[in-house]
């Protein structure tokens, strides 16, 4: 069976090839490892493979993973949908929020982020598929609700984030991703970031300005039964 170790020689090679192809640096795309239903022990063996950056979808799972990797810096993501009586935990433990896509929750974010830490680093998620089932704001809402989030004291607006509707085919991939990029481009606020693409089609997105690809499933393994 292929180690952590092993799968993140195969993604960085993906990731350098992806890159060679449409002319870009490798060292300006990063892997975000999702450790989501993985113990923190598949954390620790990333960590020792060189991964520095983890992303969570669950606060709970999170912060235990956390409490036990203390002795690891680790730079830590939130990826996952936030509800209003999370957001104090996420603004005291994380480094990232990559997922928020009301002026409420950005809000909060800011108020409750301690004092003695840096501003928040935050990407606005934005539903590119226009699927209900999905959260991220609409493309109409976003131009409002980035300025909003662009003069909040205790967060630093970095860029977009999307999880656009599955699909095999390159060229659909590609439109999503370069979609979001149209977006940000469109907003004009300097921003440095795309958290876009992930196991499936990290080169489509790589291909349209990815910054951040968020890779689970080819690191860590298929996913473990988790929280629903």
């Amino acid at each position: 069976m292929s180690t952590i170790a092993d799968n993140l020689g195969a993604l960085a090679a993906r990731i350098d090839h992806a890159a060679q192809a449409c002319a870009r640096d490798p060292a300006s795309i990063q892997l975000l490892a999702v450790s989501k239903t993985k113990p923190a022990a598949a954390v620790r063996e990333a960590y020792a493979a060189g991964v520095r950056d983890v992303g969570e979808n669950y606060l709970q799972e999170a912060l235990a993973k956390q409490e036990e990797l203390t002795d690891l810096p680790l730079s830590w993501h939130f990826i996952g949908p936030i509800q209003s009586n999370k957001t104090r935990a996420i603004a005291e433990h994380f480094d990232w929020v990559h997922s928020v896509d009301r002026l409420k929750i950005a809000q909060r974010l800011s108020e409750q982020r301690p004092a003695q830490l840096p501003p928040l680093n935050i990407c606005l998620q934005v539903n590119v598929s226009g699927e209900d089932s999905k959260s991220g704001c609409s493309a109409a809402e976003l131009p409002a609700l980035a300025a909003a989030v662009a003069a909040l004291p205790g967060l630093r607006l970095r860029g977009l984030m999307a999880i656009p509707e599955p699909s095999d085919d390159r060229a659909t991939q590609e439109a999503a991703f370069a979609r979001l990029r149209e977006l940000q481009e469109q907003l004009g606020l300097g921003l440095d970031t795309l958290s876009m693409g992930m196991s499936h089609d990290l080169e489509a997105a790589i291909a349209q300005g990815a910054t951040w690809v968020r890779i689970g499933t080819a690191l860590f393994g298929a996913r473990d039964y988790g929280p629903a």
